[in-house]
C-alpha cells in the first residue's frame, strides 16, 4: 500500500564541494556551518548551491545558527559543517538539530576524503561529486 522506502544518496558539484573544503579550512579550528542548496528528486539529493546562514555561531566544538532568520528558500536541502576534531560522524547535538533532508560532515583534514553525508537517523548515505568546472561536463563523478 505505501510503497518501498526511498533509498537516499546525495551528488555534490564539483565547484560547490571545493567552496564547502576551503570554508572548512578557513574556519579551522573552530566548526564551520553552511546550508546546502539543491533539489531532491526520487532519493537523489543533488546540492548545488551554497549559502553562509545569518548570524551563524561557532567554536572548536560546536557551530549553529538560528534558522528563523533564514530567508524562504524551497531549494535548502539539508546542512554542512565541520568536525575539526574527533571523527566525521554526527553526534547526538548534530542529530537533534538536523535541518533538512542531509547533513554532510566533513573532518579534518578537509579533503573529498573525509566528507560524509548523513540522514535524520544517523545512516551514512552514499555520496558521490560530480562535474568539471572547467569544462562544464556532468559525466565526471567520484564516488566517496
Amino acid at each position: 500500500m505505501f510503497g518501498k522506502k526511498l533509498e537516499r544518496s546525495v551528488e555534490v558539484r564539483r565547484d560547490v564541494m571545493d567552496s564547502i573544503l576551503s570554508y572548512c579550512r578557513i574556519k579551522h579550528p573552530n566548526e564551520g556551518v553552511l546550508v546546502l542548496k539543491g533539489r531532491s528528486k526520487r532519493g537523489l539529493i543533488t546540492v548545488d548551491g551554497l549559502v553562509i546562514p545569518p548570524f551563524s555561531e561557532s567554536g572548536p566544538s560546536f557551530a549553529g545558527f538560528p534558522h528563523s532568520f533564514l530567508p524562504f528558500d524551497l531549494s535548502y536541502v539539508g546542512m554542512v559543517h565541520s568536525h575539526p576534531s574527533g571523527p566525521a560522524e554526527p553526534s547526538l547535538t548534530d542529530l537533534h538539530n538536523f535541518f533538512g533532508l542531509v547533513s554532510v560532515i566533513v573532518g579534518f583534514p578537509y579533503e573529498d576524503g573525509s566528507v560524509y553525508a548523513w540522514d535524520s537517523g544517523g545512516r551514512r548515505l552514499p555520496l558521490s561529486i560530480y562535474g568539471d568546472p572547467a569544462t562544464g561536463a556532468r559525466d565526471l563523478r567520484k564516488t566517496l
